[in-house]
């Protein structure tokens, strides 16, 4: 009976202060190594890193609670009320914290990645991603020359008149992935809080033979001009394009 008490309460101590601190030791190590980008908005890292030295400051602090009191603190008087808990709900909470425990383990062993371009296809809306460029647009400003992918998407999504940014020249950097019609699309995956979020900003590329022999998922340089096809939209017609490798920083906010 002791046995089953004590392996309980390990349980119990693993899927709170156990799971806590494996994330917050990955959190920590991610903002030292200087690869939390890659998972979450650069703005956000100072939040996370902190509130993962608080949690793991906790985690120190809770070897001072005796093993079992998480559990059973504030409801002894109450035991003779409770009953075995159902087996359902057993089996459910062992599946979870397996489920949580992979996670976090994998978390801990595994390299991190940035998210692939078959992802960037299944969360391709076939719009602009959510707040992408709003502002520029809305101002009217001219300067676009700080425009990335995700702020030209916005502007291929809802510009009313498309003959005022014929002829602009742009640089940009991204992946290609299949368009319509045998073309391409030039992607960035555009972060507001984390990947959790992450949206598809795409661009089409104009059928050119530039662009022909490019693989998905190839991160290329493209220097070309915003013309306006046939139909009235917006697309670019490279003029150089040079294969490069993933950038460090692969996302935009």
């Amino acid at each position: 009976m002791f046995s089953d008490q004590r392996a309980r309460a390990l349980g119990v101590r693993w899927l709170g202060v156990g799971l806590s601190t494996v994330m917050s030791v990955v959190t920590v190590a991610l903002t030292v190594t200087g690869r939390l980008h890659l998972y979450i908005n650069p703005a956000q890292a100072w939040f996370a890193c902190g509130m993962a030295v608080l949690l793991l400051l906790g985690a120190i602090a809770s070897f001072a609670l005796p093993l079992g009191d998480e559990e059973d603190h504030g409801h002894a008087e109450h035991e003779h009320h409770r009953g075995a808990p159902a087996r359902g709900t057993f089996v459910a909470t062992v599946a979870g914290g397996v489920i949580a425990s992979a996670v976090a383990i994998s978390a801990l062993i595994l390299p991190p990645a940035t998210l692939s371009a078959e992802v960037a296809m299944d969360r391709d809306s076939g719009t602009a991603p959510l707040f992408a460029g709003a502002d520029e647009i809305q101002l009217g400003l001219v300067d676009t020359s700080g425009f990335g992918v995700g702020d030209w998407s916005a502007v291929f999504s809802t510009a009313t008149s498309p003959e005022r940014y014929e002829g602009e020249n742009v640089r940009l950097t991204g992946f290609v992935t299949p368009g319509m019609n045998g073309s391409l699309n030039l992607n960035r995956l555009v972060i507001t809080h984390c990947v959790i979020d992450a949206q598809t900003a795409a661009l089409p590329l104009a059928d050119a033979d530039a662009i022909q022999g490019l693989e998905t998922g190839e991160w290329i340089e493209m220097t070309g001009a915003i013309t306006v096809n046939s139909a009235g939209g917006l697309v670019i017609t490279p003029a150089s394009i040079d294969r490069v490798d993933e950038p460090e920083d692969p996302y935009e906010y």
